[in-house]
């Protein structure tokens, strides 16, 4: 199934997922003399889970970082909703409704894990400097507004308990579901995860699994993720893109994935970087 700006998909449950939300169209990504990304186009269509798989090196982080707005691509184009998405800036790109995890931890070490999930609703102030300072009428409005959203996530999450503990007390699990909830109080359309998993047991990846099903089910987000946990990859994704050497070798659904030669020989190579 390699078809760009489908009108519809139905999951193997049954779901019916419609309209292209993000369209990669031609994408070539060059470092120099270096090609990163080759002529690659593939589509997020609006409430699904799109997972970017692929061996060390397929470039799979580089995609990512060309979908967030943190590259821009030389050749190819990217649609948003439809529209062509001019050069912009990651906040810019924020603030149309796409956000992310990173594969490295980017947190606030000295903050608390609520000032941590706060700075995830930046994008939301309207207020100016001057009503922030004395804290009245919208900008009191907006504080109130922003610790509901905030404090339904924490519940959501199931972190009540480590609410006002310093991040940098946390283990590395707590860790990755308190960026996850940063991403989550921007509400996003578009959920941007680098893999969500590395560096967890099996019970922490049982718990983030569950937590990203419940994020797409409950609030209809859409999420992109690069994730190496083969068995994660194939539970909780709709559909797969499949990256080697920085081309795309397959895309398809799960069970089309799992029986593409193509992918099934990238995999049983040597890792390369």
């Amino acid at each position: 199934m390699n078809n760009v700006s489908q009108d519809h998909f139905v999951t193997a449950d049954g779901r019916s997922i419609g309209g292209a939300l993000m369209e990669m169209q031609n994408i070539t990504l060059r470092f120099g003399g270096v090609v990163a990304l080759e002529d690659i186009s593939f589509d997020i269509l609006e409430g699904e889970v799109r997972a970017i798989i692929g061996p060390n090196g397929a470039g799979k982080s580089s995609m990512l970082n060309v979908i967030s707005g943190f590259y821009v691509p030389q050749e190819g184009q990217v649609l948003y909703r439809g529209s062509l998405r001019p050069a912009m800036k990651p906040f810019q790109v924020a603030t149309q409704g796409i956000a992310r995890t990173f594969q490295n931890i980017a947190l606030f070490e000295g903050m608390s894990v609520l000032d941590n999930v706060m700075t995830g609703r930046i994008t939301k102030i309207k207020s100016g400097i001057f009503s922030q300072m004395i804290w009245k009428g919208r900008a009191e409005r907006e504080e109130i507004e922003n610790r509901e959203v905030v404090e339904k996530i924490i519940d959501f999450l199931e972190i009540q308990a480590i609410r006002k503990t310093p991040v940098s007390r946390l283990p590395y699990g707590l860790k990755k579901r308190v960026e996850l909830a940063r991403a989550l109080a921007a509400e996003p359309s578009l959920l941007l995860l680098d893999e969500p998993m590395a560096g967890m047991n099996v019970e922490e990846k049982e718990d983030m699994s569950r937590f990203i099903l419940d994020v797409n089910s409950e609030f209809g987000t859409t999420i992109a993720l690069i994730e190496h946990d083969m068995s994660v990859v194939m539970d909780l994704s709709d559909r797969v893109v499949v990256m080697d050497y920085g081309k795309k070798i397959g895309d398809g659904t799960p069970d089309e994935i799992r029986n593409n030669q193509e992918v099934i020989d990238a995999y049983l190579g040597v890792s390369h970087d």
